[in-house]
């Protein structure tokens, strides 16, 4: 007895640990989708303004819809696709499946980046047009075959002689198969059929690769979300968290209380009450659209006569508009605007290579010079944009675009330090600039963004060279010195939750863009931001259009649009980085009650070692080669 007890309090201790490493995580977004302020880790005061503002974020609600549509959807009819092929080879030759079989396995054992890029070349080699349809494929495709690998087993342990005795007592195909084999093989089914719902309503990889004009499952809107600090996605993953347990609740339940209640007596009183309220629902729904639907069409059709179409295609960064920008623009103008997110400009790069269709973009400046060089742009009719007047002399004549021919700025920055001076002495700082990365006094304290562009920038600028560089002697030597700041600083090597690490002081010293600073700065009053004499990277964002844009004239009038005081504005003020509009630009740098005191927000524009990257796709390959060898050595 008294040899057991220790093993019992060891395996309950276990279970503890097993249960609080699972749902820990869960209960961390839940408590923070309540949290007052902006960060992801530390609690401020309790406040439900991040549920208001995922209600009210359209973007949200339509990505939650098209997640449980396409789940649905693709769990239906890959089950009855899968359990009929799982049927049908059951009754085939050997060869044939065992064939089959192999095959079907194939989707499951490919990495998910093979099997997205596959189809996204193979939607593009159709000219399908990618949304709805061709994510829902996507999901049925890689849905059935785990709905096989479920069915298949309770097939194999089915007696071989079941449907000839079902036959020959009277039973039809059809019956036999309905009758017989179906409810005999349903467990098979159904966990198919849960596991093709769960890997389509998770699936991110695919889905990214698939889909088109706006239509974004929840992996896809979180991804994109999370570029910046947004607590909305903790409040929700915790809406999904809710209606999961929920609906575990509900499945487990139901056949209890069915058992308890009496099949007979519940059954038919339940399906009268679920109709009815089915139908109000239905006609609730009719009458809200069919009240709405008048004035939007009216307003849609004056949009259609003036600039062709009433659908703008939008594609730029995540986390990068202002709160309003686009459903004031949709209903100042009548339209819809479709707005997708990238990651990276390489991947915007990818999708416009596989033959994709936007209206307008927002790549980066060595981006636009790539675009030009490979005719994917149109050139800009400056005719069509009155509000260039507005355009601060600061993003006027840059090197990727000099006489603005292609673009039209949207956002612009730089790269620097943001740094704790209660830690770090401002004198200090200045004396070293990106040197102070080689300083051991700062050694375990410091995060580099992971970014071979940014790092190997800020290790030639250190060394007095170009980052445009492409000399292998200065090359080499850059790479020496990031492994030298590798070897001796333990540095953290971060991306995008720089942001809530440093607005809760985990560090003394970040390598930061700017509008990430502004935020940073304005959380905590301790951090400071400084741009090392050496020299950084003044970048510049920029709308261009495509040379494919179905929509050019709608696309100038966006362009206008995003030059006017109110959009600038709003875009400004939300994202935190500087505006090309030179009202706002103004008013944010020297109003206190905005940005003012943030030394982060305005850029120098007076850097004599300061630069752009210009596109150079071998410098690129060659630092993304040495990169991989300074991280291999972390």
């Amino acid at each position: 007895m008294d040899e057991r007890k220790p093993r019992g309090v060891g395996g309950r201790l276990i279970l503890a640990l097993t249960l609080l490493f699972f749902y820990f995580p869960i209960f961390y977004i839940i408590l923070f989708s309540f949290n007052d302020s902006r960060s992801l880790t530390r609690f401020s005061g309790f406040s439900l303004r991040w549920y208001e503002k995922m209600f009210a974020d359209s973007t949200m609600m339509e990505a939650v819809l098209y997640t449980v549509l396409i789940a649905l959807l693709a769990t239906v009819i890959s089950t009855v696709v899968g359990t009929v092929t799982a049927i049908g080879l059951s009754k085939s030759s050997r060869v044939l499946s065992a064939m089959v079989e192999r095959i079907n396995d194939l989707p499951v054992m490919n990495p998910d980046i093979v099997t997205a890029i596959s189809l996204l070349m193979f939607f593009s080699v159709l000219a399908v047009r990618k949304g709805f349809a061709t994510m829902l494929l996507a999901h049925i495709m890689f849905c059935i075959p785990y709905v096989m690998l479920s069915v298949t087993p309770k097939l194999r342990s089915l007696d071989p002689n079941l449907i000839e005795a079902a036959m020959d007592l009277g039973a039809t195909p059809f019956q036999a198969l309905t009758r017989v084999i179906v409810p005999q093989i349903r467990p098979g089914i159904v966990s198919g059929a849960l596991i093709a719902f769960t890997m389509s309503f998770d699936d991110f990889v695919i889905s990214y690769f698939t889909t088109g004009n706006g239509v974004n499952n929840i992996s896809i809107l979180v991804y994109t979300m999370s570029k910046r600090v947004n607590p909305s996605i903790n409040a929700l993953s915790a809406i999904v968290i809710l209606l999961i347990t929920l609906a575990l609740g509900v499945v487990n339940l139901v056949p209890i209380l069915r058992e308890k209640n009496g099949r007979a007596a519940a059954k038919q009183p339940n399906r009268r009450l679920l109709a009815a309220a089915a139908a109000v629902l239905a006609l609730a729904i009719l009458i809200a659209a069919v009240a709405g639907s008048g004035a939007q069409r009216r307003r849609q059709k004056d949009a259609v006569e003036k600039y062709g179409s009433a659908v703008l295609k939008l594609y730029l960064p995540g986390e990068y508009l202002g709160e309003n920008v686009i459903s004031d623009f949709e209903s100042q103008y009548g339209v819809s605007v479709i707005v997708e997110n990238f990651d990276s400009n390489e991947m915007m790069y990818t999708k416009l290579q596989a033959g994709d269709s936007y209206d307008v973009l927002i790549p980066s400046d060595y981006m636009i010079e790539r675009l030009i060089a490979g005719n994917y742009l149109q050139p800009i009719d400056k005719s069509l944009i009155p509000n260039l007047d507005n355009l601060s002399e600061a993003v006027t004549g840059l090197d990727y675009d000099v006489d603005g021919v292609w673009s039209v700025p949207y956002f612009w920055g730089s790269v620097g330090l943001v740094y704790n001076h209660e830690n770090v002495d401002p004198a200090v700082m200045e004396a070293e600039g990106w040197s102070i990365l080689h300083d051991t006094d700062y050694a375990g304290r410091i995060y580099v963004y992971d970014s071979e562009r940014d790092s190997f920038m800020m290790a030639f600028k250190a060394l007095g060279c170009s980052m445009n560089t492409d000399d292998p002697a200065e090359i080499e030597a850059a790479y020496e010195w990031l492994r030298q700041m590798n070897n001796t600083m333990s540095p953290i090597y971060v991306t995008d939750e720089v942001i809530d690490s440093m607005i809760n002081g985990y560090m003394d010293v970040a390598v930061v863009y700017s509008g990430d600073a502004t935020v940073i700065l304005d959380e905590n009053e301790d951090m400071s931001f400084f741009m090392p004499e050496e020299g950084t990277n003044i970048w510049c964002d920029a709308m261009v259009i495509p040379a494919n844009a179905e929509n050019p004239l709608l696309a100038h009038e966006f362009l206008n649009y995003m030059l006017t005081y109110e959009a600038a504005f709003d875009n400004s003020e939300t994202v935190g980085y500087a505006s090309p509009n030179a009202e706002v630009l103004e008013e944010m740098s020297t109003q206190e009650d905005l940005y003012a005191e943030n030394e982060a927000y305005l850029p120098r524009s007076d850097g004599e070692n300061d630069e752009m990257f210009h596109d150079n796709i071998t410098l690129q390959r060659e630092l993304s080669k040495y990169w991989i060898r300074v991280k291999a050595e972390n």
